[in-house]
């Protein structure tokens, strides 16, 4: 598959290149900072751009199969309002419905969305007074995917910790069974990487916790 990662340089996006490119994929890694990324590798093209710039999504989204969305915000702008994922997105998906690219695997957060309800209330001040604006946002953006035509999957990992793939990682997708947990992020890279050419989670939402 050739396979677009949006926010590539940096966190989930640049683990879900290296494990795309060892699981044998061409990657499109996009991001503004996509010089800086020290990986080469023979199926690794490198695409500078911005997320909210229709002309670079467009242009990054050409002969792609599939698209991996991985955006952050730094943590200094977390106190401030967050729109970031949002306005990417608006912009993401129908540039991929006009090109015909139907697989999206997005990556978003627990707490997103309906994933809120399962928020404890010993967490849940400090996760509004810190992670709110980014995750109302997140929320916003899981909508906009929802309401597409695209074969999407969101996929909400826990807290996100360092560290190699620990071979643990859970996918719940029942409300039920939904909870906060340590994953690591290249847990939640192999994850999304396999997600590509798998439809089992297609059109779900799964929270990813490792323990």
């Amino acid at each position: 598959m050739h396979v677009l990662v949006v926010g590539a340089s940096k966190g989930i996006g640049l683990e879900a290149v290296s494990v795309a490119l060892r699981a044998g994929h061409r990657v499109r890694a996009f991001a503004r900072s996509a010089d800086a990324i020290a990986l080469t590798h023979a199926n690794l093209e490198k695409r500078r751009g911005n997320a909210l710039d229709p002309a670079d999504v467009e242009g990054a989204l050409d002969g792609i199969d599939a698209v991996i969305e991985t955006l952050g915000v730094p943590v200094r702008d977390l106190m401030a309002p967050v729109t970031l994922f949002s306005e990417a997105t608006r912009v993401l998906v129908p540039a991929m419905e006009r090109q015909g690219v139907k697989r999206l695997i997005a990556v978003t957060g627990f707490g997103a969305g309906d994933s809120r309800v399962a928020i404890n209330w010993l967490q849940m001040a400090p996760f509004r007074l810190f992670l709110g604006r980014a995750y109302d946002d997140k929320g916003v953006q899981e909508r906009i995917i929802k309401e597409s035509g695209l074969d999407w999957t969101i996929v909400r990992p826990g807290v996100l910790v360092p560290g190699p793939p620990s071979g643990r990682c859970k996918a719940l997708t029942e409300p039920s069974q939904w909870r906060n947990g340590l994953v690591s992020r290249a847990d939640v890279a192999d994850f999304v990487v396999k997600q590509v050419t798998s439809t089992q989670y297609l059109r779900k939402a799964p929270v990813l916790v490792s323990r």
